[in-house]
């Protein structure tokens, strides 16, 4: 198995390179200046081999963490949506700052548990999780890409566990009030963004990124192609939303297909923010954000009896586990499906 060749350096130095092979294992291979020593290694690394331990790659002792973040930002973050690159840059720097000396042979569980630990004293259990989940990421590329590493350390980190996430809606009063004072907004968008909002339950990106190739009002329809798992979403559009929407394209502006630009730089979308939260002061709603009309629209499919699985198609979901926060709100609609099934099975009571 073991395998020496006798060298001499330049300096005219001999020295010993031994290379231990096996079937289904990678090859091993070290050099020494004397022939005990290679023989030595040699037998406590065939020992190992036999025993089935793992070794670790060499390329794991060659790059360190900061090697893997600089490849990472230089070749994976472009390809990712700008606000996403902001946030992110900022989190890979500060593992760089924290283990980024470390080899990722000697970038540990343990290591990352401390990092861990550390973020959690100023951070939420949310940010801390994305801090995990980029770093994660970038070892996945190194394994999985770049063959720097056998597996990743960060799997073997616990997640801190995070809260219920937020559900608020608008009650009926609140939504009359509310888009009552929109209409009284100088911004001339933003009843038609907000009825957009609480109608498709788009979010806000979605909607001032949105493009009038993507209307399509004989069909009905909105294509969201700006969405935050960058996948393109197509959202029916009907009734009031559909009428206002209907309106608005009669006096769109003809120099830039956004849908709603600012008024000053046709290529830049409108913002709203100002101006949502001032009517949301006004209308005397409390705790409200503009994300909450995603939550509303989410809360009306569940109280007009849309199933999870619903809800999760129009809002853009991959999996349930983000609507299940809604499933309380359609409880009447399960147990009307509950009770159906059961008429079917057992007859009438």
């Amino acid at each position: 198995m073991a395998t020496f060749e006798k060298r001499t350096t330049q300096d005219g130095k001999i020295v010993w390179r031994v290379k231990v092979r096996r079937r289904g294992y990678p090859p091993q291979t070290a050099t020494f200046t004397k022939l005990s020593k290679a023989r030595k290694w040699a037998h406590v690394t065939e020992g190992a081999v036999l025993e089935g331990r793992r070794f670790t790659p060499r390329e794991a002792k060659r790059h360190t963490l900061a090697d893997l973040i600089e490849r990472y930002i230089r070749d994976v973050l472009p390809h990712k949506r700008p606000k996403t690159v902001a946030t992110q840059l900022g989190q890979l720097r500060w593992w760089q700052t924290q283990l980024g000396h470390y080899t990722l042979a000697d970038v540990t569980p343990a290591l990352i548990t401390e990092c861990r630990d550390t973020l959690k004293r100023t951070h939420t259990n949310a940010t801390v999780n994305r801090y995990l989940a980029i770093l994660s990421h970038a070892f996945t590329i190194a394994v999985r890409e770049w063959q720097w590493c056998e597996d990743t350390p960060v799997h073997k980190v616990s997640k801190p566990r995070e809260p219920r996430g937020r559900i608020r809606f608008l009650s009926n009063q609140e939504r009359h009030r509310l888009l009552e004072e929109c209409q009284k907004s100088r911004n001339p968008y933003l009843p038609t963004i907000v009825i957009l909002a609480i109608s498709t339950g788009a979010r806000r990106g979605e909607l001032l990124s949105l493009r009038w190739p993507d209307v399509d009002l004989k069909r009905a329809v909105l294509t969201f192609r700006e969405t935050k798992n960058g996948e393109t979403r197509t959202v029916p559009l009907t009734g009031y939303a559909l009428a206002v929407l209907t309106q608005h394209a009669k006096i769109r502006r003809l120099n830039t297909t956004l849908v709603f630009p600012r008024q000053d730089k046709s290529d830049k979308p409108m913002s709203i923010r100002e101006a949502f939260e001032n009517a949301v002061k006004r209308a005397g709603i409390v705790d409200f954000h503009f994300h909450d009309l995603r939550h509303s629209a989410a809360s009306y499919l569940a109280m007009n009896g849309a199933s999870l699985m619903e809800i999760a198609e129009v809002l853009g979901h991959k999996t349930l586990s983000m609507v299940k926060r809604y499933a309380h709100l359609s409880e009447a609609h399960t147990r009307s499906v509950v009770e159906r099934m059961n008429r079917a099975v057992f007859g009438e009571p």
